[in-house]
């Protein structure tokens, strides 16, 4: 890795599909190896998480409730930073720029647009820092899927020589990065990663997540839901591919359970999509080759039912990113740091080869303070 002029304070800010917190980190990229100095975290408010979820489906007034959602989203960052400067004892004028990810509320590649929103000015006001946002869009304008930007950032950090390592983020969708022992890096959405789960909890035990997997863990996988869910087409199209919950959503499950001839219980059901996340994942990773090591990051990282799946069925060891020395929950805010520097600095940010761009791009756009 390049050696990183100074001032190198950079925070990385990551509000994910599965919507249950915002991520923070604060990260020192001076010499040849960036550092975490700083991590905080904050559960999503409920009235934001609710104004953004009402956003994944279309509504009325939409342009009118995304910039109030924008806002508050903006609003909850700051808040995020601004205790994150304080526990690591940090001034303002000491950080280079905060690299804010934004909520997806729409993603459309195939149509040339991706939308995330937060109010990027109202953040710079509100901490005192240069915030770059909108990440994806540039590379969605040189024809890639603006998704995913992170294997960049894995190849940066945690590649080896001479190894075939996964990095495997499971959020509420999941995308691996493939980096390949001669230096080459692929990585794609392999389709859902907590998504489905979560709805399916949420609406019958009012829980925001299965915990270690263990509701799932005391059902069955339904074979013919199985099969029926497994069909989608999404999963046997070639990368780049991106996907969200535009496609992966309680519609699109409504309608296999509704197809189904016989009754299914509810713990079966979310065995079943467990079992879909860990076979789409296993499946998308074993086209690519004969991985090493798989190393998972995000919330799935906690779900130690899914992790023995996909081991399982990958037939590969895997661990999570704090055996390389990055916890799982931040490493995707890490990436948006990384990207601010990037940019900051003048440099892509993106990989042709993964998102199918034209070429390398400087991606995000920089709203000073």
């Amino acid at each position: 890795m390049n050696d990183y002029a100074l001032p190198a304070y950079y925070i990385g800010l990551m509000t994910g599909t599965s919507l249950d917190g915002i991520d923070a980190v604060l990260v020192d990229f001076v010499g040849t190896k960036p550092q975490l100095v700083a991590s905080h975290t904050a559960a999503m408010p409920a009235p934001l998480r609710e104004q953004l979820m009402r956003l994944q489906a279309a509504s009325d007034d939409e342009l009118h409730l995304a910039q109030l959602a924008a806002n508050a989203h903006s609003m909850a960052c700051a808040d995020v930073v601004n205790q994150l400067l304080a526990q690591a004892k940090i001034k303002p004028e000491q950080v280079v720029a905060i690299g804010n990810h934004g909520q997806t509320i729409r993603h459309r590649p195939e149509l040339g647009y991706t939308l995330q929103i937060g109010n990027h000015a109202l953040l710079a006001e509100h901490t005192g820092i240069t915030v770059i946002g909108d990440f994806r869009s540039r590379d969605v304008a040189a024809g890639g899927q603006g998704a995913p930007l992170v294997p960049a950032f894995h190849q940066a950090l945690f590649a080896k020589p001479a190894e075939n390592r996964v990095l495997l983020n499971i959020g509420g969708i999941a995308n691996l990065s493939w980096l390949a022992a001669d230096g080459q890096v692929l990585g794609f959405d392999s389709g859902p990663g907590n998504v489905l789960m979560d709805l399916w909890i949420q609406r019958h035990c009012g829980l925001a997540y299965d915990a270690d997997g263990n509701w799932a863990r005391s059902g069955r996988p339904h074979p013919t839901l199985l099969a029926a869910l497994l069909s989608e087409p999404y999963f046997a199209m070639p990368a780049p591919k991106s996907t969200g919950r535009d496609l992966f959503h309680q519609a699109w499950l409504n309608a296999h359970l509704q197809s189904l001839s016989e009754a299914i219980t509810p713990a079966d059901v979310q065995a079943t999509l467990l079992e879909l996340s860990a076979r789409s994942i296993s499946s998308a990773i074993l086209l690519q080759g004969e991985p090493s090591e798989i190393f998972v990051c995000g919330g799935g990282a906690y779900n130690s039912l899914l992790l023995e799946r996909i081991a399982d069925l990958s037939g590969t060891p895997v661990n999570t990113t704090s055996e390389l020395g990055v916890e799982p929950n931040w490493v995707e805010a890490y990436a948006f740091a990384w990207l601010a520097m990037r940019c900051m600095t003048g440099q892509t940010g993106n990989l042709p080869t993964v998102t199918g761009a034209k070429g390398a791009r400087i991606l995000g756009a920089i709203y000073p303070h």
